[in-house]
């Protein structure tokens, strides 16, 4: 039972697991979940008429997409927060260390680049505006950031600051993460003499013979997630309470941007306005909920003016979709609004590409 108020966090990142590291993974499965409903949405809008690709042509743009994200995502954490990877080799497979998304590290904002380019590459395919695919994507995207942030608070990822150290009272909405047992810089810090003497008989207890004190750890979180109460309360006075930042940025970056990117498409839009909005909307939550968010342990360095990447990516993602919304704004005569869920007037499925389902006038 825990007595320092906060809630252990005992969830198992799995959700089958086959053997050590290997099995399903929430994670894994967010990225289907969000898939699958960016297909059955868009779907559901080629077949209204609401966007200019065809139903049947909805297949080929997730594909596409997924392709974008996981490239984009895995290959922008790689070179943005830890471009080390680019020269680790290990013995085991997968052997380069920018193919060990097993061990985590993927970008969101690089993700939305991989989404970009994805876009582009499939509009000159079927002869549509690259900035309307964007749109849509953009449209849908919030679902599945909300389903990876849960999958990020499952997984005990992306940790939020500290609230109150080990040992000492803590509110009851903070979180204890076992997985910060992971960072000797932390116990290195924050441990007192008897709180090292007490990992290390919580250790002893979990070990086998053979065990170094990495895989000790991981063998005490196991226990935890497994629901052992006897592991609970040996390391709960050794945890910091937390934020948990990852349910924040589920609902600014998921749920916030949603209602706003669903507002805006009441009515049609020209080509971009969306994604606009998007970029603007996401990079002010996620400069908001940082504030709360612990950065990983090779980026705690100061940064200009106090911000993390993070928030430096997100200050230019809003200052590129102001930009994106001025000069639509400034050549709003060159194109014209489409799609719109309250649209009165649509096209029949099967609308020609080249058409623009044009209902009221938006901007």
């Amino acid at each position: 039972m825990l007595t320092l108020g906060g809630w252990l966090h005992t969830l198992d990142p799995f959700l089958w697991r086959i053997s050590g590291d290997l099995g399903v993974r929430w994670y894994g499965m967010a990225y289907i979940a969000g898939f699958v409903v960016a297909w059955i949405t868009l779907w559901a809008l080629a077949k209204r008429g609401r966007i200019l690709i065809r139903p049947e042509q909805v297949t080929d743009l997730i594909f596409a997409i997924v392709l974008g994200v996981l490239l984009g995502g895995r290959l922008g954490y790689v070179l943005i927060y830890q471009p080390s990877l680019l020269w680790t080799f290990e013995a085991s497979p997968p052997w380069w260390g920018v193919l060990a998304i097993h061990k985590g590290g993927m970008a969101s904002h690089g993700g939305m680049i991989g989404v970009a380019v994805a876009c582009i590459w499939y509009a000159r395919r079927v002869n549509v505006p690259a900035l309307h695919l964007m749109d849509m994507l953009a449209l849908v995207a919030p679902v599945g950031v909300f389903f990876g942030r849960l999958a990020n608070f499952v997984n005990g990822e992306l940790l939020g600051k500290i609230v109150a150290a080990p040992g000492e009272k803590a509110p009851d909405w903070s979180v204890r993460f076992p997985q910060e047992l992971r960072d000797p810089d932390l116990r290195l810090l924050l441990y007192t003499d008897d709180q090292h003497d007490a990992l290390a008989f919580a250790l002893e207890r979990v070990a086998l013979p053979g065990d170094n004190h990495a895989v000790a750890i991981e063998r005490l979180i196991r226990e935890v997630q497994r629901g052992s109460a006897e592991a609970a309360a040996s390391i709960e006075p050794l945890l910091t309470a937390r934020h948990p930042s990852q349910l924040y940025q589920a609902f600014a970056e998921g749920v916030v941007v949603l209602v706003v990117l669903c507002a805006v498409w009441m009515k049609p839009r020209r080509p971009g306005v969306v994604s606009a909005w998007f970029l603007m909307t996401y990079g002010a939550g996620r400069i908001f909920t940082e504030l709360y968010r612990l950065p990983d342990a090779h980026l705690r360095v100061p940064r200009p003016m106090g911000l993390t990447y993070g928030q430096w990516l997100s200050v230019a993602m809003i200052t590129i979709g102001a930009l994106l919304l001025a000069w639509i704004i400034a050549n709003k005569g060159k194109t014209q609004p489409i799609g719109g869920w309250r649209a009165r007037n649509t096209p029949p499925p099967g609308t020609d590409p080249g058409t623009d389902p044009v209902a009221d006038p938006g901007d």
